[in-house]
């Protein structure tokens, strides 16, 4: 549908609408696992278009906003390091490590931090730079993981000498579990992030619907798309049912990319991970294995880069009053937080959900009035 014409898309949502207001019975609450759904939903207007029975929360799909402060912390360690290029996405740039500093301070100062959008750009950086050390600052979920684990098998069996990881990629599903098992949890059913499920499948899903009793419906970003979403899981909870559902056929999301599943098998071992926000969850990131654990910053910079304890307490609210831990939990809606406009805006962010493109946070500011 995402070709149509435009009335014919209005149309296709209106028909969507209709079928909600018609179908829904109960109340249910829904959580949309990906940021970019979250911006899509506010910016066209949807929270406020379906029937009020139904009540969306905003999960922690966002890469950048789940990176652990400690994290940031290396990543700032590492670019302070006069020998050490550091490159990285730009939505990196200005999320807090423990403190308040970001590597856009860090870069001001005089580090020789890098915004790339390809990781394969990064080989040419140390290629051109011999006599420098090259560190990528990896993130992203499923999504990026290939081109991340491409780069690391170029390096490698190229003999990139100069050229090191530090990786922080997380993996969808078991967030899914632990926000589920939660007991504070209010979800009855996930929009899940069609993108994602592209390259990965939907096997990984399956067990969770089963297990939790909760539909799960792969749905895209388009309103038709999460319109879809929507309807298709109200009526499995009407129902009592609990799969999972592919509303997203377009993206090939049934069997994910094979490609790409292997090279991230063949690149990367799950690991436990620390999600900003949630805690560390079993299984949820993704870590160099052998051979390829040979670019692994921490085995690099040892002093630099080392393993430490966990210094994101990740309570629920920090010393400033920022309450993204909540927000990232899918407990608090951002413009419950006190210091929201009042002190944290995209200029002067206080949380991580701010900063990101995708993060909750920025989309209430960008969508929505603030009082």
């Amino acid at each position: 549908m995402s070709g149509c014409p435009p009335h014919r898309q209005r149309q296709e949502v209106q028909r969507l609408l209709d079928a909600l207001h018609a179908e829904i019975r109960r109340s249910w609450t829904l959580m949309e696992v990906c940021g970019g759904q979250t911006h899509a939903i506010l910016r066209h207007g949807l929270d406020q278009l379906i029937p009020p029975q139904l009540e969306l929360i905003h999960g922690p799909g966002c890469p950048v906003c789940v990176t652990a402060a400690e994290t940031i912390d290396r990543a700032l360690e590492l670019a302070a390091l006069p020998e050490v290029i550091l490159c990285t996405y730009g939505d990196m740039l200005r999320v807090p490590g423990t403190g308040p500093s970001h590597l856009l301070e860090a870069r001001a100062n005089g580090a020789d931090v890098r915004v790339l959008t390809a990781p394969l750009d990064v080989l040419a950086v140390a290629r051109s730079h011999p006599g420098r050390q090259v560190v990528f600052f990896a993130v992203g979920f499923e999504t990026t993981a290939p081109a991340t684990a491409l780069l690391a098998h170029q390096a490698w069996s190229g003999g990139a000498q100069n050229l090191s990881l530090l990786v922080s990629h997380v993996r969808v599903p078991p967030a899914m579990e632990a926000i589920l098992a939660a007991p504070e949890c209010r979800v009855q059913g996930f929009l899940a992030a069609g993108h994602v499920c592209a390259v990965m499948g939907r096997t990984e899903y399956e067990p969770i619907a089963a297990r939790h009793r909760r539909p799960i419906v792969i749905t895209g970003f388009e309103p038709i798309d999460l319109l879809e979403g929507m309807l298709r899981a109200v009526r499995q909870l009407e129902r009592g049912e609990a799969r999972v559902e592919d509303a997203y056929p377009r993206a090939g999301a049934g069997e994910g990319n094979a490609s790409a599943r292997a090279l991230i098998a063949k690149v990367f071992t799950s690991c436990d991970q620390h999600w900003r926000g949630l805690g560390v969850l079993p299984g949820s990131g993704l870590r160099l294995r052998p051979p390829y654990d040979a670019l692994d910053a921490a085995r690099r910079f040892p002093s630099a880069a080392r393993a430490r304890p966990d210094t994101d307490t990740d309570t629920d609210t920090d010393p400033q009053g920022c309450i993204s831990g909540l927000v990232l939990q899918g407990l608090a809606r951002p413009d419950a937080c006190p210091r929201f406009g009042r002190g944290c805006s995209p200029e002067r962010p206080l949380g991580a959900p701010m900063v990101s493109a995708e993060g909750a946070c920025a989309a209430y500011w960008r969508y929505r009035e603030r009082t």
